[in-house]
This record gives C-alpha cells, structure tokens and sequence, in this order.
C-alpha cells in the first residue's frame, strides 16, 4: 500500500512537467519542416518580390506533376504552394507552440502522401540495415513475418555491396579525406522518416503544446482569465 502510494505521489510530481516531451517534439520537428518548406520556395531570386518567393518553385511543381519522373499528382501548383507553405510556415507555428494541434493536421497529411506517393516502395527503411543480425526487421521475423525475411535477406546482400564499394573507395580514394565527416550508407528512401515524423505530430495533436513553453498555453490562460475556456 505503502508502495502504490508512493509511486501515485511521485507520478502527480513528474507529470507536472509533461510540457517537456511536448516542447521537445516540436523542437525536433520544427527545423525539420522550416528547410523543407523553404526548400521547395525560390528564396535566393533577388528579381521576385517576397511574395513570388514564397511560391513553390517551377522545378518542384514540375516534379508534383510530372507521372514519369515526378509524383504525377493533379493541380501540381497549388499542391506544391500548399505543401511549401504549409510545411514553412507550420514549422514556425510549431517552434513557437501556435496553433499546434491545428497546424499538425496538413502537417501530417503532408507526411502521408509523402510516404504513400513518394517513399512507400522502397519498403520502411531510410538507411539500409547492413547487419541483419541488428536489423529491427529480426523481431518481425521472429513473428513469422515472410517480408520481415526478405528484409534481413537484403541486407546480408547490401552489406557484401557496401564492403565491395569501401575497398573501390579504399584502392582509388584519398579515405582519410572521404571519411573525415561520417562513413558510406546505403540510401533506402522508405517511408521510416515520414512515418516517424507522422507518429510525431499525431502525439502533438493529442497532447497539444505543452504548458509554460508555448503561445498555445499563454493564450489559452489568458482567455481563462477573461472567462473564456478551451473548446
């Protein structure tokens, strides 16, 4: 009994700073969708006005539209601005806890069609696992899973692939220099990331901004203080 109490008075004390892990995702995901956004503008062209900039850039809505080389998606324009705008801007809105519950709804749909349209194929890995014996595929497996197989399978193959492309880069390459800021990968481009990021955000959008660190929470008080309450 004595436990049962202890433990109730000491999660009461922890929860208390549940703005932490709240702040912490926005943290971590703000940057993430700030470049993104910004990436797909035409920042850098001093001959458009600010609000030309803020447009998507032909080269990305060429690519929203195109089915050959592209995602082939309708109305590419306005599905690139969309997507360009919304990711900058929420990525502000996120930093600074405005808004947030709102802004992570386009934010993760945003990350849906990038994982349905863009990385769905290439499987769940970002990063190819090239040591099936530290593959998290090996749990799936475990559980009788026959892709969760094909997965360590593969990466039994990419990890003969990238010792054979390391001792290329060892017989012909200046290795002190080519490793000097991080080793060679094999690039997956699955949907890892964006699901990650998905998951994410959903927390966000159920667990809100957090208090003490978020404009959310010092708007919301400062309604409670007029006799507004929170829908």
């Amino acid at each position: 009994m004595k436990f049962i109490i202890l433990y109730n008075s000491t999660m009461d004390k922890l929860l208390k700073l549940d703005a932490i892990p709240a702040l912490l995702l926005r943290v971590f995901l703000a940057p993430v969708f700030i470049i993104a956004g910004y990436n797909k503008m035409q920042f850098g062209n001093s001959e458009l006005g600010l609000f030309e900039q803020l447009m998507a850039d032909a080269n990305i809505v060429e690519w929203f539209g195109n089915a050959e080389w592209g995602l082939g998606l309708p109305f590419a324009e306005l599905l690139a601005n969309l997507a360009a705008w919304t990711e900058f801007f929420g990525g502000w809105m996120l930093l600074i806890g405005l808004a947030t519950r709102l802004i992570s709804i386009p934010l993760m749909f945003t990350m849906f069609i990038a994982a349905t349209s863009v990385h769905l194929d290439n499987g769940w890995y970002a990063l190819t696992p090239t040591n099936s014996a530290t593959s998290s595929a090996q749990v799936f497996s475990w559980l009788g899973f026959e892709s969760a197989d094909a997965s360590l399978a593969n990466s039994d193959v990419a990890s003969t692939r990238l010792e054979k492309i390391r001792e290329i880069v060892d017989e012909n390459g200046n290795t002190d220099w080519l490793y000097e800021t991080g080793n060679v990968v094999l690039l997956n481009n699955g949907i890892e990331f964006s699901t990650t990021y998905f998951i994410m955000l959903m927390a966000l959008f159920f667990i809100g901004a957090g208090r003490y660190v978020s404009v959310d929470y010092w708007l919301t008080k400062a309604g409670s203080s007029n006799g507004i309450t929170e829908s």
